[in-house]
């Protein structure tokens, strides 16, 4: 007599498995359903654990015994990787929370078990880089303000809010400055910023695949590529994701930093506000400061494992600091 095959199931949203014994995928997927209390439709097919790979009535004939599967329901998908991730943040990886989780892999060093995952995940998981609007790939748009209709009006808000934080701080070093005149004058540049970056869309533009390419970080596709740490001249590692295939790209797309290479709270601003001790506004040369601090002429698209945190040794250029050579006073 043939022996049944052994096998452990779980369910895609569960951590805990079984031993079951079945001589039949249908016998499988049927104790699959009364170990999980399932009714008797709950279930309609099995996947295994390491790849998500749908059993068939022939593959199941080729498995070998203690094969780890995942018991699915009508329209379940399953991905280790992405389910992974989710254990080792502690959430569930449907949950909103995955989002701010994720960004919070920018702190602190990250375990290479996490740098590998990660790796893994952006090769792996299912992709619909093609659709575009919301009605084609409603998951994609989980989460999101029902006012965004298209992935590359999102991605567009999305670089838009990165570069409106800067000038939040640009806008609070102002808190800063004792000098009632210096302090006048800074609010004055600040004020300029402002009118600028409403009239340049905030750069929005970097994160939609929509734009023309002199405009834009990615591909037509929404593929971008990591540009290496602020000394490198390109990734070592070749770091890839595209963001429009799926929602977990578009989450961990939030981990990937745009770096400043002359740094941004550490040089840039101090020397704006040091620029108008004994001077105007108007003698400060803006549009360089404002292309460092808002610009690709000083900002990267840097992956989590290739932005480097500590202090980036580079100094704004003296000779550009002011729109002309300011003569010495006797």
């Amino acid at each position: 007599m043939p022996k049944p095959k052994l096998f452990k199931i779980r369910r895609a949203e569960q951590a805990k498995k079984f031993g079951v014994a079945a001589f039949t995928l249908k016998e499988l997927i049927r104790k699959g359903c009364d170990l999980f209390q399932l009714c008797e439709n709950g279930a309609t097919q099995c996947c295994l654990y390491e790849d998500g790979t749908i059993l068939t009535k022939e593959y199941f004939r080729r498995l070998p015994d203690n094969t780890e599967v995942v018991l699915l329901s009508d329209g379940q998908s399953w991905n280790k990787l992405v389910y992974d991730l989710g254990q080792v943040l502690g959430i569930d990886r449907h949950a909103d929370d995955l989002i701010s989780a994720a960004q919070k892999l920018q702190e602190g060093e990250i375990p290479a078990k996490w740098r590998k995952m990660l790796c893994d995940l952006l090769c792996n998981v299912n992709d619909n880089a093609d659709m575009e609007n919301r009605d084609d790939d409603k998951d994609w748009f989980e989460g999101i303000d029902t006012r965004f209709k298209t992935k590359s009006s999102y991605m567009k808000y999305n670089c838009e809010q990165r570069i409106r934080g800067y000038m939040k701080e640009v806008q609070g070093f102002a808190k800063t400055i004792t000098d009632a005149k210096e302090k006048h004058e800074y609010d004055k540049i600040v004020a300029s910023f402002a009118e600028k970056l409403k009239s340049a869309r905030y750069h929005g533009t970097y994160f939609d695949r929509t734009e023309k390419e002199q405009n834009r970080l990615c591909t037509p596709e929404g593929w971008f590529s990591c540009q290496g740490a602020f000394d490198q001249d390109q990734c070592p590692l070749y770091h890839s994701i595209n963001p429009y295939g799926n929602r977990e790209n578009r989450i961990l797309f939030s981990t990937w930093n745009l770096d400043h290479r002359i740094e941004k709270k550490r040089t840039i601003i101090p020397t704006l506000a040091a620029a108008l001790t004994g001077n105007k506004s108007s003698d400060v040369n803006l549009d360089y400061f404002y292309n460092l601090l808002f610009t690709r002429v000083n900002l990267k698209l840097v992956h989590i494992v290739c932005h480097k945190k500590g202090a980036h040794d580079l100094t704004c250029d003296p000779k550009l600091v002011f729109k002309r050579v300011k003569k010495t006073r006797k």
